[in-house]
């Protein structure tokens, strides 16, 4: 347990240097203010992580992160508007950039085996790519009619 611990703090904090690079170029956010939120995400993260380890339900790690993040930031939470003030110094593009390049490479070092999937897989992540953009385009088109803006 304490191995995997110490690969989370690891790897969580290669996600905070490249959210707080990202964070500083693409949202002129200086580094210092987003410090202390990107501190609170990766305690989040790892509270999350070892709860799901801990827990032997057979629930994912990223449903507790989701749990305790959501907890953290209610306002009847004593600290609330703490966490709630610093974490909104982070962009979430900012956070999304080096979570979807490390998926891109975990993916390009299992190339072959998503190769043996065949080109059936293509099809369906196609298909699905595509009915989630039109979805979303849906979603935002009957918003932006009902909020009066298109």
């Amino acid at each position: 347990m304490l191995k995997n611990i110490q690969e989370w703090i690891l790897l969580l904090g290669i996600f905070g240097v490249v959210a707080l690079l990202g964070n500083w170029i693409g949202y002129d956010i200086f580094v210092i203010d987003a410090i202390p939120g990107i501190l609170i995400l990766i305690g989040i993260c790892l509270i999350g992580l070892v709860l799901g380890k801990i827990i032997p339900a057979n629930i994912p790690s990223v449903a507790y992160v989701a749990i305790i993040g959501v907890l953290f930031s209610m306002p009847w939470f004593p600290g609330s508007d703490v966490v709630v003030t610093y974490t909104n110094e982070v962009n979430l593009l900012a956070l999304a950039t080096p979570i979807l390049a490390y998926a891109g490479i975990a993916i390009g070092r299992s190339w072959t085996d998503f190769v043996k999937l065949g080109w059936r897989s293509i099809v369906v992540a196609m298909c699905v790519m595509v009915g989630t953009f039109l979805g979303s385009a849906l979603i935002a088109e009957v918003i932006l009619n009902f909020q009066g803006i298109i």
